[in-house]
């Protein structure tokens, strides 16, 4: 089933032979809740509860070439949901730095993470529109969540050369890959449309 969907990223013009090559051996049905086990090699999101989403794979493919991973990169993930893109991500080599709001997604997300063993990931909950100041810069950021405009703290958390994929739009948003060239100027490109959750300011805590 991991081959089949490899194969029908590649057919969706996935080309980065490392990015698949690490779909096909992350176990995407960890990351779901039993009720959608059967179904977690199918190109679909998923709900993962609190209103959140696995997104599809198609779309975490998508985003993850945009970033252009490089061994070791320092990379900040904004919206952890349920931690299969910070898997991906650290099953690249990149040192992962990642962001939560939700309490109880985190909570799972880091047990399942710590358990995987997948090396360098470091989950916080955190307002993701504040990024983590006291890390960057950052080579790469990457923001799993629909943003109305791009966080100016995230921005600023960009290396200068370093790369941010982030959705903008109110209910279809277009994914921008944004390039930092020096500390005043970036090169933004607008690309496909998806849609997202919402980026939600502030922390939803348990309890």
């Amino acid at each position: 089933m991991r081959k089949q969907l490899v194969e029908e990223l590649r057919r969706k013009g996935i080309s980065d032979e490392r990015l698949l090559a690490a779909i096909g051996a992350l176990p995407r049905h960890f990351f779901l809740d039993k009720a959608f086990e059967e179904w977690a090699y199918k190109d679909k999101p998923f709900p993962i509860g609190n209103e959140q989403t696995i997104s599809q794979p198609y779309t975490v493919a998508y985003q993850t070439s945009l970033l252009n991973i490089k061994k070791r990169d320092k990379v900040l993930e904004v919206g952890t949901g349920s931690g299969y893109q910070a898997a991906l991500l650290a099953m690249l080599g990149a040192r992962v730095y990642t962001i939560e709001r939700q309490e109880m997604l985190y909570e799972r997300a880091k047990a399942l993470l710590s358990k995987l063993r997948l090396g360098n990931i470091r989950c916080y909950l955190r307002d993701g529109n504040k990024g983590l100041p006291e890390f960057a810069p950052f080579d790469k950021i990457i923001v799993t969540a629909g943003a109305e405009d791009v966080p100016q703290a995230l921005l600023e958390q960009l290396a200068i050369g370093g790369i941010m994929v982030i959705p903008v739009g109110e209910f279809v948003q277009k994914m921008h890959r944004i390039t930092r060239i020096s500390e005043e100027e970036y090169d933004d490109q607008v690309l496909a449309n998806f849609r997202f959750v919402p980026l939600l300011k502030g922390l939803n805590k348990m309890g």
